[in-house]
C-alpha cells in the first residue's frame, strides 16, 4: 500500500501541497493536461515552478499566475463544474469533497446554506487549481493512506477579503476542529483555509511519521520567509511494512447478490477499492429458482474485515457475507522507473526469490499520457515499451 506521510512543521497551503507533490515526481506537463479537463476559463491562468530556498533548505515552488482577477465563484458553482468535468472519478470525489469541508465551514462562519457560500480568496482560479492539483497528482503517485503530522496554529493577523483576521482565520480555525495542533512556532499564518482543508477531507491518521518503506521525499516551499523555521512542506512517500514484508495471511469475504442493478455493483468495487481492499471481483452464478446473479468477493487483511464488511452491507443489497482465512504464495512486485524512448516510463516488475526480473509491464497511466501527448493508439505505445523495463533502473 502506497503511503504519503505530510510533514507540516511549518504549516500548510495549497501551493505548497502541490510543490510537495510535483517534488515527489509528478511531471508538470501531466498536471496541465489534466487540469484542462476543468471548464476554467481559457488563458486565465498558467503554471510555473521553480527551485528555490528557505533557510538554506532547497525546495520546489509551486505557483498559479491568474489572468482572470475578478472572477468569485459560489460553492454550488465550483461543485458542478469539478463534477460536470472529465476528470477521474476518484480526483472528483477527493477535489468535490475538499471544497464541501471548505464550505461547510465557511457557512457556519458567515450564518449562510452552503449552497450559497460565496467563496473569495478560496473560490478563486488559483485556489481551485490547487485543490484539484493536490487530488490529481495524489492518483498519479497511486497514494492509498495518507497520514498528517499535527499541525501549527500560528498567530497574528492576516489581511482576508472579509478585513484583518486574527491567525487563524475563523474558516481555518473550523476546519482544524478535530485536528491535532500546536503553538509550538513564531507568529504568521502557518495553515491556510486550502492547506487545512486538504489535511480535513483527505487525512487518513495524524500524528508522528508511520512506519513505512521510504521511496522519495518531496519539499515544497511556501510563499512567505519565517524567523524560526524553513517555510517548507515535506512529503515522504513509501509503502506499508505489511505489503514489502510479504504477510500472505489475508480474509476472503464472499457474498451472494441477485437484486442489484450492474452500476450499483461497479459503484461498490470503487468504493471497496478506495477503502484498501487487495483485490474485488465478481464471478456469475446461478441461484435458487433458476435466477441469475453475482457474487462479490474480496480479499483483505483481517484488522480491515469489520469496516469493509460494513461497506459492503451498506453499499449493496446483501443482507448478509462470508468469509474465511487463506494463505497464499506471491512473487514480490515493484515499481522502477526506466527512460525510453519515450521519455521516464514507470514499470511494474515481478521479481522471484532469488530476486531475478521474470517480467515487467509499463504503468497504464503512463502509457495513456503519452498515447495523449504522442497522438498514438495507447496498443501501439504498449507494444513499443513491451519488454523494455526488465533490467535494472
Amino acid at each position: 500500500m502506497k503511503i504519503i506521510y505530510f510533514d507540516c512543521y511549518a504549516g500548510i497551503s495549497g501551493d505548497m501541497a502541490v510543490g510537495a507533490l510535483l517534488d515527489l515526481g509528478v511531471p508538470l506537463e501531466y498536471l496541465e493536461t489534466e487540469l484542462a479537463k476543468l471548464a476554467l476559463p481559457s488563458g486565465s491562468y498558467a503554471l510555473s515552478t521553480r527551485r528555490t530556498e528557505r533557510r538554506h533548505v532547497a525546495a520546489l515552488k509551486f505557483d498559479v499566475m491568474v489572468h482572470d482577477q475578478h472572477t468569485h465563484r459560489h460553492y454550488a458553482g465550483i461543485d458542478a463544474m469539478i463534477s460536470e468535468s472529465g476528470l477521474s472519478d476518484p480526483v472528483k470525489r477527493k477535489s468535490r469533497l475538499i471544497f464541501r469541508r471548505l464550505a461547510e465551514a465557511e457557512s457556519l462562519v458567515h450564518g449562510v446554506a452552503i449552497e450559497d457560500v460565496h467563496f473569495h480568496e478560496v473560490g478563486a482560479i488559483d485556489s481551485i487549481v490547487d485543490i484539484v492539483a493536490t487530488a490529481i497528482c495524489l492518483e498519479y503517485l497511486q497514494v492509498e493512506q495518507i497520514s498528517v503530522s499535527a499541525l501549527p496554529l500560528g498567530s497574528g493577523f492576516v489581511e482576508t477579503a472579509h478585513g484583518c483576521l486574527s491567525v487563524p482565520a475563523p474558516a481555518t480555525a473550523e476546519l482544524l476542529k478535530g485536528v491535532p495542533v500546536h503553538g509550538e512556532c513564531g507568529p504568521g499564518e502557518r495553515v491556510t483555509p486550502t492547506g487545512a482543508a486538504i489535511v480535513a477531507a483527505l487525512a487518513d491518521r495524524f500524528g508522528q511519521h508511520p512506519v513505512m518503506m521510504l521511496e522519495k521525499t518531496g519539499h515544497g516551499a511556501g510563499t512567505k520567509d519565517f524567523s524560526d523555521c524553513p517555510n517548507i512542506l515535506r512529503a515522504f512517500l513509501g509503502r506499508s511494512v505489511k505489503e514489502d514484508t510479504s504477510d500472505n495471511d489475508v480474509i476472503v469475504v464472499e457474498t451472494n447478490i441477485d437484486d442489484s442493478t450492474p452500476e450499483l455493483l461497479g459503484y461498490a468495487m470503487e468504493r471497496l477499492l478506495e477503502e484498501g481492499v487487495m483485490d474485488v471481483f465478481f464471478t456469475p452464478i446461478q441461484m435458487k429458482k433458476g435466477r441469475p446473479a453475482v457474487m462479490l468477493s474480496f480479499l483483505c487483511r483481517s484488522e480491515q474485515l469489520d469496516q469493509l464488511a460494513q461497506l459492503l452491507l451498506v453499499e449493496t443489497s446483501a443482507i448478509g457475507l462470508r468469509y474465511y482465512r487463506a494463505d497464499r504464495v506471491v512473487l514480490q512486485r515493484r515499481v522502477v522507473e526506466q527512460q525510453t524512448e519515450f521519455g521516464q516510463v514507470r514499470f511494474k516488475q515481478v521479481i522471484d526469490a532469488g530476486g531475478n526480473v521474470l517480467r515487467a509491464s509499463p504503468e497504464y497511466e503512463d502509457c495513456r499520457r503519452i498515447a495523449r501527448e504522442k497522438n498514438i493508439p495507447c496498443r501501439e505505445v504498449m507494444e513499443r515499451l513491451h519488454g523494455k523495463g526488465v533490467s535494472e533502473p
